[in-house]
Parts: structure tokens; sequence; C-alpha cells
């Protein structure tokens, strides 16, 4: 038996999870966003994305903060406390995850303020220069998406050097977790864009993009368990039926609906992928950590 079943816990709940999830949703929709803007898209499809990203980016603040045993001190994550220097440490995702989450949280600010003022909700001409359209708020955009990026997939890396059966016993947990940040976040711009008015093309374009990215995902998550081997038999129980439910029904079925042009309730197949993008997260952090 591998010594990564002898390792104590991290006790991570609810709250990691939720953290993992929507530092998902935050990091891909400000990345699609951008990508959309860089092929001049549909501008509402556009400033969606980053009208949802620094809201979601927010709440992972807080429940990453909540989280600690010592909310008041969330700023030792970044700042030493006797010297008051930065704190980073390149060899631990921790460390670089929190600077990664800060620097992201500022350029998904920027471009949230920048869509209010392009629409104009908030009547100030300097920030009319961030917008995606010029320079600055090109340059902007694209750090920012590169900080998605990382946001998004980070968290599976961040298991991975837990030392813990599962988390350290397969390199694609960094991956899986980036590829379902895609589709979750691209279902959420398909079920939002609908009411935002986006263009149909948009719509349609970024539609077939989660069906391809959700075939990868099923991909990644069969390797993901095969690269476990004989450790995968710990999903031999409830939590391997929760992980089947999620295939099935946040990936196999909305493909299913993808492929029906007209389905009866078209807001389901998105609806499916976001959950499955949730319960997979709690699969992954919840089973390992309630191993005794």
């Amino acid at each position: 038996m591998p010594s990564t079943f002898f390792t104590a816990s991290p006790h991570w709940q609810w709250l990691i999870i939720a953290y993992f999830y929507l530092g998902g949703l935050a990091g891909g929709s400000y990345f699609l966003a951008t990508v959309l803007d860089l092929v001049d898209r549909d501008r509402r499809l556009v400033q969606l994305g980053y009208l949802l990203a620094f809201p979601l980016v927010s709440l992972c603040g807080l429940v990453l903060t909540a989280d600690l045993g010592r909310p008041e001190r969330f700023w030792h994550m970044l700042i030493q406390s006797e010297t008051f220097h930065p704190m980073i440490k390149t060899y631990s995702p921790m460390s670089l995850g929190a600077w990664a989450l800060l620097c992201f949280s500022g350029c998904a600010f920027l471009s949230f303020v920048a869509v209010l003022a392009e629409r104009g909700w908030l009547h100030l001409a300097a920030l009319r220069r961030l917008t995606s359209r010029t320079p600055l708020g090109r340059l902007v955009t694209v750090v920012g998406a590169l900080l998605g990026l990382y946001v998004a997939g980070y968290t599976g890396v961040l298991l991975a050097v837990t030392n813990r059966p599962i988390w350290a016993d397969t390199p694609l947990l960094g991956l899986t977790f980036l590829i379902s940040a895609a589709s979750t976040s691209a279902a959420l711009l398909i079920l939002l864009g609908a009411w935002c008015r986006a263009s149909g093309d948009a719509i349609h374009a970024l539609e077939r993009f989660d069906a391809s990215v959700l075939v990868l995902e099923l991909l990644v998550i069969v390797a993901l368990v095969a690269s476990l081997g004989r450790i995968a038999t710990v999903w031999l129980n409830g939590w391997g039926v929760m992980l089947a439910v999620m295939v099935l029904g946040g990936i196999a079925l909305p493909l299913m609906l993808r492929l029906w042009r007209r389905p009866a309730v078209p807001w389901l197949g998105p609806v499916l992928i976001l959950a499955g993008g949730l319960l997979l997260r709690t699969v992954v952090v919840l089973s390992v950590d309630r191993m005794s």
C-alpha cells in the first residue's frame, strides 16, 4: 500500500471546494472573454465574461479567508509578519497561487470597471483607457487571461503536493481541473449569454467549443483513473458512483443534448455541466479527505 495512505488529512471541506470551483469559473470566464475579444466576437458576450470574473474571484478570496483557522491573518500568506517583506516561495504552489490570485484579482477589477465605463454606468473618462480596445486595456486582459489560466489549474497541482492518496498519485489533477474550468466557464457564458441577448452566432461558437472541451474532459478523466492503477479501487464505493454520475450527467448527457439541435430545455445542458464541475471537485476533495 502506498505511503500516501498513512499521511494526515488537511481536513478540507466545502469552503475549499467552493474556492476551487469559483476560482475555475473566474479564471475560465476571464480567459474566454479575452479569447472572444481577440477574435472580435459579440461584444456583449465579451463584456459578460469580464463582468463575471471579478465578483467570482472576490468570492474566492472571501471563502479562502474564511477557511483559515485565524481569518484575520490572511495577509500572512503574502507578507512576512516580522519583516513585512513580500513572502514569495517559488517552490510552493500555495504561495504562488496566493500571489496569482491577488494579481488576477487586480486585472479582473480593472476589466470590470472598464466594462462599467464602456457601458456608461461609470462616468470616468480615465477608465475608458482600460477597455480591451485600447493598448493598455489589451495588455491588462492578456496578462489577466494568463493569470486566470493559472488560477483555474493550479488548485489541482496544489492537491498533488499534499502527499495524500489519489492527490499525490497522479500527475493529471491540474490538467483535469483546468479543462473542467474551461467547460464550466463556457457553460456559464452560454447560460447567461442568451439572457444578455448576445448574438446567436457567438453563442453557437461557444457551444461548439464547449462540446470539444467536454470530449477532452472525458478523455482526461479516464486517463486520470487509469494513471492511479490499483489505487483507483478506493473509489469502488459511493464516491465512485458519484464520479460516474458526474461523467454521465455532467459530460455525456450535455453532449447528447448538443447533438439535438433544438432541445426542449435549452438551459439544461449548461446547468448539468456546471453541476458536474462542482461534483467533480467534491468527489476529488471529500473522498480523499474522509479516508481513515
